[in-house]
């Protein structure tokens, strides 16, 4: 599990991105790790093993993209605070309270762990004007 999870940080990274999830590297898994400090100070990678998302408030647009859809990126209404419970790599639990983009990015994170991308948000007005970008997408990743 910690070479998994070191993997998924250093793949991350690598791809500039601040949020990997183990489904978006073939595992199917309750796991996936945020690292928000290209965004914000003070913040290092964290480790999300069996999160459960308790409570929301709040609701703001942010665009997003997803490492899943290179090119892809858009406007996705979310809550602004969220209280979650997870374990960390050391098996102890945690009961915390996020916002901001720390708050979106567990979300967006979660959301892949539950089956689900950010596309999924978006009414289907929406979704068709990628279609051309989502279709070429799925069929390199038949190959």
């Amino acid at each position: 599990l910690k070479k998994l999870i070191d993997n998924m940080i250093e793949t991350m990274h690598h791809a500039d991105g601040i949020g990997l999830a183990a489904p978006q590297v073939g595992k199917s898994i309750s796991l996936f790790v945020v690292d928000v400090s290209p965004l914000e100070e003070g913040h290092k990678p964290m480790v999300f093993i069996n999160s459960e998302i308790m409570e929301f408030s709040g609701e703001s647009p942010y665009n997003e993209g997803c490492l899943s859809i290179p090119g892809v990126t858009g406007e996705v209404l979310r809550p602004d605070k969220i209280k979650l419970k997870y374990t960390d790599l050391e098996g102890k639990n945690h009961h915390v309270k996020a916002d901001g983009i720390l708050a979106r990015v567990i979300q967006h994170e979660f959301d892949h762990v539950m089956g689900r991308l950010f596309i999924d948000y978006w009414n289907i007005e929406k979704r068709e004007e990628f279609a051309t970008i989502l279709k070429r997408l799925e069929a390199k990743n038949r190959k």
